[in-house]
């Protein structure tokens, strides 16, 4: 199970859920404390902004980044739940969510499993530069970035609702 959520809710989700994985994508500069039941090896701290075009001063998520989100979700062993956080709970979390339950479930419909995620979360906008670099890496030929783009933008939050999503 991957719990989504904001940086706010990291402690509670956590908590709530048992979870003994964490994925953080925050800012540089955007700090995060591991929740003590999270061992080190068990979280990966991604450092991009939210972005989907290049910016000067920012970091765009680019393929170093989802190779390693990639690689953090295989070694996932799925007995205990993941977080995946990002700092609202909006688009860079939702998109990694979506990226992890595509990889560990290859023969998952990339439109099903978009219109899942809006039923879960309707303010979910996932992050297109993550989504379309995944979609490479995963050989889905753009179906991935269509489908995603087919739920269209989320409601208008300033932090996302927590959720659940089954891989």
């Amino acid at each position: 199970m991957i719990h989504v959520c904001s940086l706010s809710k990291i402690e509670e989700t956590v908590a709530k859920t048992g979870a003994e994985w964490l994925l953080s994508l925050l800012a540089a500069g955007t700090e995060v404390t591991r929740p003590a039941s999270i061992s080190r090896e068990n979280h990966l701290h991604l450092v991009m902004h939210d972005i989907a075009v290049a910016q000067e001063g920012m970091t765009m998520p680019g393929e170093e980044h989802v190779r390693n989100l990639l690689d953090f979700a295989r070694r996932w062993d799925r007995a205990r739940p993941l977080v995946v956080h990002c700092y609202a709970g909006i688009s860079r979390s939702t998109a990694s969510a979506y990226i992890i339950a595509a990889a560990l479930a290859p023969k998952r419909d990339e439109v099903e499993l978009a219109e899942t995620l809006r039923a879960l979360s309707p303010s979910a906008t996932p992050n297109p530069r993550l989504i379309s670099v995944a979609d490479t890496l995963l050989d889905r030929n753009g179906r991935m970035i269509e489908a995603i783009q087919a739920i269209g933008r989320g409601a208008d939050a300033f932090e996302g609702t927590p959720f659940e999503l089954r891989i």
